[in-house]
């Protein structure tokens, strides 16, 4: 099995939270950056800003934390990228170039 990541974006206002999961960090954060499929949520709210992730052994694990934030209230979601991330910078400069397939 596969290595896993959870992530957080936001946008420049933090006012949208979006929750994901992929198995190449880097990659995932440029197709919202770049807004690949303008269609999308991501895209469509201008969210793109990288303020939280986690690596995971296995991409179930990571799958089954995706859905546990998920589920989580506003607020913890919050709470969870305050207490690494206090203020919400990009996080995409500090993950570029060590997390690559």
């Amino acid at each position: 099995m596969k290595p896993g990541f959870i992530y957080s974006i936001t946008n420049k206002y933090q006012t949208v939270v979006y929750t994901g999961v992929t198995s190449n960090l880097r990659q995932r954060i440029l197709v919202h950056k770049e807004k690949r499929h303008p269609t999308s949520f991501s895209a469509r709210y201008n969210v793109n800003v990288l303020v939280y992730y986690e690596q995971f052994q296995w991409i179930d694990d990571a799958i089954a934390r995706e859905k546990q934030i998920k589920a989580s209230s506003r607020e913890i979601k919050n709470t969870l990228i305050r207490s690494t991330n206090p203020s919400w910078k990009d996080l995409f400069e500090e993950i570029k170039d060590i997390m690559t397939e």
